[in-house]
């Protein structure tokens, strides 16, 4: 028996559309994403479905095709929260049969609220401030090693409060370059900011982490997050400039 050839993403979009118990088709992942895309990028599809309607048989997995079906109620519920967040805010509406309510789900899962901003950042703004500080301790003690995979661990936490600080869920650090190349965070150079994490990332120097921290402290004593701070006490000069 000759083998058929995989389902191309534009069949299975027609195929799914033609079916009336899909009511939303998201594409989500690099083909979501701008100038993202490779040819090794699959297509990530969600398919939406009327809550009470039956899953339809929609054909496998392939190798350039990823498949999620979800009822619409799932849709609401994914990545809140989760790791899905990131992806399905960027993600782009390709069938709504709902007037936009799709639409209008995506959009509510890029944006937190302001208490969950709130809340939330104040976490990630401690796990910042404790990976920091460890970095800074073991460089200080000769573990080079430790000091270079903490200022690592703090850089995703500093990611994580940034975006929460501007009420947006942290991209994927594939997603990085391209989300602030399209989206900046306010009252931060984008380059800039790249470069310091990337050097960062690569060398755990203590001089740039505690340059990078006299940014973000000002930045999160503005923001009202002055008491997680100020819980660190002493060891916040630890975590300054040596000359500050």
């Amino acid at each position: 028996m000759t083998a058929q050839p995989p389902v191309t993403y534009e069949k299975f979009l027609a195929h799914a559309a033609a079916d009336p118990a899909v009511v939303g088709l998201v594409l989500k992942g690099s083909h979501a994403h701008d100038g993202m895309a490779t040819e090794h990028s699959d297509h990530d599809l969600y398919v939406v479905l009327a809550d009470d309607a039956a899953v339809p048989d929609l054909g496998r997995r392939t190798p350039g095709l990823d498949v999620v079906v979800v009822p619409l109620a799932g849709l609401r519920a994914a990545g809140m929260p989760g790791f899905e967040r990131y992806a399905l805010a960027r993600a782009r509406v390709v069938l709504d049969r709902l007037d936009g309510e799709i639409g209008r789900i995506l959009a509510a899962k890029a944006r937190l609220t302001a208490d969950e901003a709130f809340r939330t950042a104040a976490g990630w703004l401690d796990a910042y401030a404790n990976s920091l500080y460890r970095s800074v301790k073991n460089a200080r003690d000769g573990e080079s090693l430790a000091a270079r995979l903490d200022a690592a661990d703090s850089l995703g936490f500093l990611l994580e409060f940034l975006f929460a600080l501007d009420r947006r869920p942290r991209p994927y650090n594939k997603y990085l370059r391209w989300e602030l190349a399209h989206h900046p965070l306010p009252g931060w150079d984008t380059a800039a900011l790249l470069d310091t994490v990337e050097h960062i990332a690569a060398t755990g120097d203590v001089r740039a982490q505690r340059a990078l921290f006299a940014r973000v402290e000002p930045a999160a004593r503005t923001a009202g997050h002055g008491a997680v701070l100020d819980d660190w006490g002493e060891d916040l000069l630890l975590m300054r400039p040596a000359d500050g």
